[in-house]
């Protein structure tokens, strides 16, 4: 039951992305979830597009490794994509490959990591050995631009969203992620669906630039 909620719970997640909303996101198909269904794949078929991309890529996710500033093994094997502390991406895999980078929200989601964040402390807050650096925002912004150009991705609170906004934002349930509640330049983590509203303003921007 909980894989066919989360499914249900995606698509409601792309709708509200395209523009209509479909009430909570709960993973409920009742009414309203089934017209904004119906809606939107009107709207996409006017643009000559499927209601999603083919290879069922709906969301990116961001994150960090809460580790140092190059990928270990553990995070190529969790993620599609990586930044290391120079801003440089790395794809160990293709964006479609199953990877396990979101509790019960994997499906149709791209996994995007800073590396960052080794011995980071959220209450009392302390950066840790390892924070992260403008250079790797900068970077999430600019990839995050370009996935959501190549796979058809609105820059949304429903479809470009931290790990700490899964679940309040899906109502996936996650266990205590705090990825990405801070940024440089703050003192102390923040509501998590403020500070990814910052990021998908960057994302926004690099957009305009294409």
């Amino acid at each position: 039951m909980t894989a066919v909620m989360n499914a249900v719970r995606a698509r409601q997640a792309r709708c509200a992305a395209l523009g209509f909303w479909p009430g909570p996101i709960d993973g409920i198909d009742g009414p309203r979830t089934r017209a904004a269904y119906a809606a939107a794949i009107e709207a996409q078929r006017a643009r000559g597009l499927p209601f999603q991309h083919p290879t069922g890529i709906t969301r990116i996710h961001w994150h960090w490794t809460a580790g140092g500033y190059s990928p270990n093994a553990v995070d190529l094997r969790s993620y599609h994509a990586l930044i290391d502390g120079e801003g440089k991406i790395r794809w160990p895999v293709d964006p479609t490959t199953s990877r396990s980078h979101t509790l019960n929200a994997n499906g149709g989601a791209i996994g995007l990591s800073i590396c960052a964040m080794a011995g980071a402390q959220e209450r009392p807050f302390a950066w840790g050995k390892a924070p992260i650096t403008p250079a790797q925002v900068s970077a999430l912004a600019r990839e995050t631009a370009r996935l959501c150009r190549t796979y058809d991705i609105p820059v949304s609170r429903w479809s470009t969203l931290s790990h700490a906004e899964v679940q309040p934002t899906l109502g996936v349930v996650q266990r205590s992620k705090w990825d990405i509640t801070v940024l440089p330049g703050m003192s102390a983590p923040a509501d998590p669906i403020t500070v990814g509203d910052r990021l998908r303003d960057l994302v926004a921007r690099e957009l305009s630039t294409f």
